[in-house]
């Protein structure tokens, strides 16, 4: 896909995956197929339902845009927190819709694989909380995602030693260096990391309608593991 703008267009990016988040916002650059990220603002945990929408006024504000002038979202949509993954999604699911511009769904598990040096093929990790762990299995060289699981710390264990594990986790880091992997922490990814991903993406027209746009929970919610069946 070849990307045409006759005007200066930016990409919104947005993460509410965590305890916290963030969102940057990107200056499009079609001729050099990147973007020059203009800021990244921090969500504070457990309030993103009040703070993303004014926050992502005002950081257009700040730069003098508009929505009109948004070409497109890059938004994690998982693995993490239920409650947080909804609020960014539904705020990219309005306004793609209403601006019919593209949508770049990441997985986190993806971006912190990207997030390493250079390697053929990673686990990726992130603590999943109940003694369990998000592992993404990545082949790096070209990306193509092998599997994304939940898998208790005794499993994960029994997994082969043959990769690199990327993680931005220091806890995990040392758990699994400990048990004979080969460990390269990182910096979580911010949304600035996502917003240059999520536009390679873009450029590359592997987008999703925003009708279609889901979380990626990898782990089912409360609700349904402990509802009861219907007789």
């Amino acid at each position: 896909m070849r990307w045409h703008a006759t005007k200066i267009m930016v990409i919104l990016a947005i993460d509410t995956s965590g305890k916290n988040g963030s969102l940057a916002l990107a200056q499009v650059k079609p001729e050099e197929a990147g973007i020059d990220v203009l800021e990244v603002s921090a969500l504070a945990g457990g309030t993103f339902s009040a703070q993303l929408v004014p926050q992502l006024g005002a950081v257009l504000d700040r730069h003098r845009f508009q929505k009109s002038d948004i070409a497109g979202f890059a938004v994690v949509s998982g693995p993490g927190s239920f409650t947080g993954l909804r609020v960014g999604l539904a705020a990219v699911k309005g306004l793609a819709e209403i601006l019919q511009k593209p949508v770049a769904a990441m997985s986190l598990l993806e971006a912190i694989a990207r997030n390493g040096g250079e390697h053929d093929h990673v686990f990726s990790l992130l603590d999943a909380g109940r003694a369990q762990l998000y592992v993404g299995d990545y082949d790096l060289k070209p990306v193509q995602m092998r599997s994304e699981r939940l898998l208790s710390r005794e499993e994960f264990a029994a997994e082969s030693k043959d990769r690199v594990v990327i993680t931005s986790d220091p806890s995990l880091a040392e758990q699994v260096c400990s048990i004979g992997f080969v460990v390269e922490q990182v910096d979580h990814p911010r949304a600035d990391v996502i917003a240059r991903l999520g536009w390679d993406r873009i450029l590359r027209a592997e987008t999703v309608a925003p009708e279609v746009l889901e979380a990626n929970y990898i782990r089912r919610s409360d609700a349904e593991i402990f509802s009861k069946p219907k007789i």
